[in-house]
């Protein structure tokens, strides 16, 4: 209980920092009470039904802060879909009771969690980007590593994490397409430097939001997604909330 009372406090005066809107506005997908914590992402109600917690990617501490949080706890579920995913898991925003900030924005607040972008409604991918925002600039949680941010000056670094979700930071030094593939590419040897691709098919979302992928060339971005890659690291971008661009008097996470 001490540690749930840290961590909703910890969100409470983040929140009011961050100036966060309302939290998502999705329709009920139900109540249970939490009867197991399957992993870092995903709880078992006593229904028996698997709830994956949409909107974010675990760190190594997230398995810990969501036990900490839900075991035994009564929730509320909300989202735009209760279709079980091929696992069997129901994606939702997973709420305590009737509290108004779910629990991804409490994890992101934490610094315990880290945003997936794959919450594409405006609102809602805003507010959780703000609760990692902020945990982001207090070095709370998994911020505190210097080495949370990846520096795309450093691909070796980035490859290392091949398999894994990670934030990267570095300049857009070309854009460039080949065939089907547009390719961000942050270093000058295009084999072993590190790259961002935007396949062909998610071009209209970036054009809908006004970003043209030629129009990022010579910025500083942050870029999030699963390491892939043999020689040179890759982060495969299908999701407009995957890029950020970083305005020229914000401070990074990047390693000089």
């Amino acid at each position: 209980m001490t540690r749930l009372f840290h961590l909703i406090a910890a969100f409470v005066l983040l929140a009011g920092r961050a100036a966060l809107a309302s939290p998502c506005q999705f329709e009920s997908q139900g109540e249970g009470r939490v009867a197991a914590i399957v992993d870092a992402r995903s709880v078992r109600l006593d229904d028996g039904r698997e709830i994956r917690l949409s909107g974010i990617e675990a760190t190594a501490n997230t398995q810990q802060a969501l036990t900490s949080l839900l075991a035994g706890r009564d929730v509320t579920l909300h989202g735009t879909d209760d279709t079980p995913d091929r696992y069997g898991r129901q994606g939702a925003l997973v709420f305590i009771g009737a509290s108004e900030a779910s629990v991804q924005a409490m994890l992101l607040a934490q610094g315990d969690a880290l945003v997936s972008a794959e919450i594409t409604d405006k609102d809602c991918a805003a507010a959780l980007m703000a609760s990692e925002a902020e945990a982001r600039r207090q070095k709370m949680g998994n911020w505190a590593d210097p080495s949370a941010i990846k520096n795309t000056e450093s691909p070796d670094d980035i490859l290392a994490g091949i398999g894994r979700f990670v934030v990267v930071e570095g300049k857009v030094l070309s854009v460039r397409q080949a065939g089907a593939m547009t390719y961000l590419n942050f270093g000058r040897n295009w084999t072993r430097g590190f790259a961002a691709t935007i396949s062909k098919r998610a071009l209209p979302a970036f054009e809908s939001a006004g970003i043209t992928p030629k129009s990022l060339e010579n910025k500083r971005i942050r870029i999030r997604g699963w390491v892939e890659g043999s020689t040179g690291p890759r982060i495969d971008v299908r999701l407009v909330g995957q890029v950020e661009l970083l305005g020229a008097h914000e401070p990074t996470g990047v390693r000089p």
